[in-house]
């Protein structure tokens, strides 16, 4: 094996031609042909220049490889200096190498005899002498292991003689290296096999990701980082990967400016009777290629989501363009990866209308990125949009409570896979409590269902580099880096600037589902002098209108910025020593992710991808990277924040030590993008 790979080594090699003068060429090549006979490897050295006798060793490829690099002068004897390493003792190593002590034996004499044809502008079919020359490299290295060892000692000595600056430490290593040799088979490799193949590549599937926002385009919450983050990483797992998104009027010109027109096309769309113009718009990035489905008819409200009446006909539109894009571009993938309801009609579109085209022979995996938002409304409307047939508005499909049918549902039912993004939620949304009326549906398809956490971009999500930060920091200068992050953040929000203060941040989109209702109920207890409390977000009305008025009787100890600024989140991070998440449920959860990478630890409640990423802290054993408690409560939740800022003034060291196990904990795509293709091999298994 390892000759064979070293021939294919050499093999590669010889595709490099040499500039050789033409005479020097033909010479060389004549010798060659003439005296290199394939069936005596012995006579090759007789071949070679015995002009002079310090030459031998280089004329004898078959007996020493490593002296192969000096035959290469035989192409004329008086301008051997040109090559011999004895006016250049540097060249000597560079010609004399131990990786071509290595490489000799099997393929050296080769090199310098094929380059020479290669050279040669005389066009004669020396192609044979290559493979003559071929077989004799492969012979070679069959000599028995005495003359082997004999001819290396020899060379050995003469190479020591021409290049005294050789070190000993290089002739020793170039002895062990025709050990190999002596092993290698007595048998002649055939032809053929010189040319060993590369190893082939990791299995490589193409996969559409189908989604209704993509960071930097537009991004609502964490479905925006996971179409951003994931594909780029399957990239690099040797995926090749398309993001299939609505072009929106909001997504920013300079995203739009740089889009290339791919082509145009009509599809009719549902029981309207009508066709609709179908745009195809491209952005390359990082080695994905981002699709993006243009009709100013469905695409120019102002925010991707706007309400239910609007949204039920346009990401109708969306998830059948998205197919017929996709046959369009003659780029039919192996996998359809679509996420959350907006998306949930591809698996069913698949299999019905679009079975006996192109794109039908594709396998299908849906992501739940969050029970709650399922794309419920009346039957009559959803099949005068869609178009789909009737047998799919039944109860093991769309329909639900016999009224509604339910989007999500579908495509639950009729994808390959269904995933969700983190185990423990995996379990929660087939109960009651969790499952959003579809958890006897989730039991039912619990044989496809699996969790997969998700990860953050190191790339968007580094302390060490982001531009954001006042300061830039890493493990070992977290403590230095984090101080001066809080300065700057209790500047830029006008609260008391002291480093010692307790600084507690939370960064989300202010529903119930958040736990905001605990956080609204303790907050008084919280604010005790030395603590400080920042939140960033917005969402219902009242809990925004509460924050603003906590600030307005907490100045300089409370800071409410009831908005969405993905620069402010990011000096949060940084300069905050713990951030909330007490969430009632959190399918996964990016927040306390990110904030483990800044060094800020997360205090949350054990429930989702919270429970699956974050381990409670011991105090007997020092373990752990984070504060939790279990029932949604805001007791408990209270509790846990004194159980955090009591760690945090009265044993700073075992705080420090925590922080830093959450920036050295790897929480990036890399696994789970790994479990990912796994899925995608699962499922395409040809």
């Amino acid at each position: 094996m390892m000759a064979r790979k070293k021939a294919e080594g050499k093999s590669k090699k010889v595709v490099k031609k040499k500039e050789i003068p033409v005479e020097q060429a033909t010479s060389a090549v004549v010798d060659a042909v003439s005296v290199e006979p394939v069936n005596k490897v012995e006579e090759a050295p007789k071949a070679e220049p015995g002009k002079k006798a310090e030459e031998a060793p280089k004329a004898e490829p078959g007996k020493k490889a490593e002296e192969a690099p000096k035959a290469e002068p035989v192409k004329k004897a008086e301008e051997a200096p040109k090559a011999e390493p004895v006016k250049k003792a540097e060249e000597a190593p560079k010609a004399e190498s131990v990786e071509k002590t290595e490489e000799a034996p099997k393929a050296e004499p080769v090199e310098k005899a094929e380059e020479a044809p290669k050279a040669e502008p005389v066009e004669k079919a020396e192609k044979a002498p290559k493979k003559a020359a071929a077989k004799k490299a492969e012979k070679a290295p069959k000599k028995t292991a005495k003359k082997a060892e004999k001819e290396t000692e020899k060379a050995a000595a003469k190479k020591a003689e021409k290049a005294p600056r050789k070190t000993a430490a290089k002739k020793k290593a170039e002895e062990p290296k025709v050990e190999p040799v002596t092993e290698a088979p007595s048998v002649s490799v055939p032809e053929q096999e010189v040319f060993v193949e590369t190893a082939p590549a990791l299995p490589r599937r193409s996969v559409a990701f189908i989604g209704s926002e993509c960071h930097p385009f537009v991004k609502t919450g964490g479905l925006g980082d996971v179409m951003y983050a994931l594909p780029r990483e399957l990239a690099r797992l040797n995926c090749d990967v398309r993001v299939i998104l609505p072009r929106y009027a909001c997504i920013p010109q300079q995203y739009q400016d740089k889009m290339i027109y791919r082509g145009e096309f009509y599809m009719d769309l549902g029981k309207t009777g009508r066709n609709y113009y179908v745009g195809i718009m491209e952005y390359i990035c990082d080695g994905v290629v981002y699709d993006f489905i243009d009709n100013q008819e469905f695409f120019t409200s102002g925010n991707p989501y706007t309400n239910l009446v609007d949204d039920i006909p346009k990401y109708c539109f969306f998830s059948k363009a998205a197919l017929a894009a996709l046959n369009y571009m003659n780029w039919v993938p192996d996998v359809v990866h679509c996420h959350d309801w907006q998306a949930a009609l591809v698996p069913v579109y698949l299999r019905t209308l679009f079975k006996d085209t192109p794109v039908g022979r594709a396998r299908s995996v849906i992501t739940i990125h969050n029970l709650r938002f399922q794309g419920r409304y009346n039957i009559p409307t959803i099949q005068y949009w869609s178009g789909l047939p009737d047998e799919v508005f039944n109860m093991g499909a769309l329909k639900q409570d016999y009224v509604e049918a339910n989007m999500l549902k579908g495509g639950l039912a009729y994808a390959d896979r269904i995933t969700t993004v983190s185990g423990t939620y995996a379990g929660e949304i087939q109960t009651g409590e969790y499952g959003e009326r579809l958890e006897d549906h989730l039991r039912y398809h619990s044989g496809k269902l699996r969790g997969i956490v998700n990860g953050i971009d190191y790339g968007m999500w580094d302390p060490a580099t982001d531009p954001a930060l006042a300061a830039h920091y890493g493990p070992d200068s977290a403590l230095t880096g984090k101080r001066e992050s809080k300065l700057a953040l209790q500047r830029e929000l006008g609260l008391e600037e002291d480093g010692d203060k307790f600084v507690i941040g939370l960064i989300s989109r202010l529903t119930d589902q958040k736990g905001l209702d605990l956080v609204n109920a303790i907050i008084p207890q919280v604010l005790d002098g030395n603590t400080q409390v920042v939140v960033l977000g917005t969402g219902d009305g009242r809990y925004e209108d509460a924050f603003r008025s906590y600030e307005g009787a907490n100045r300089g100890t409370f800071s409410a910025c009831i908005q969405y600024d993905e620069a402010r989140a990011h000096r949060i991070y940084a300069g905050a020593d713990a951030l909330l998440v007490p969430s009632r449920f959190e399918p996964c959860g990016l927040t306390q992710l990110n904030a483990m990478h800044y060094g800020t630890v997360p205090i949350v409640r054990e429930t989702g991808g919270l429970k699956d990423t974050v381990e409670p802290y011991n105090q007997f054993t020092g373990g752990g990277n984070g504060f939790t408690f279990d029932r949604y409560d805001a007791g408990l939740l209270l509790d846990a924040i004194n159980r955090a800022k009591t760690l945090y003034f009265t044993q700073r060291e075992s705080w420090d030590q925590m922080l830093l196990r959450d920036m050295e904990k790897n929480v990036s795509w890399t696994r789970s993008a790994s479990q990912y293709k796994d899925l995608y091999l699962e499922l395409t298994q040809w």
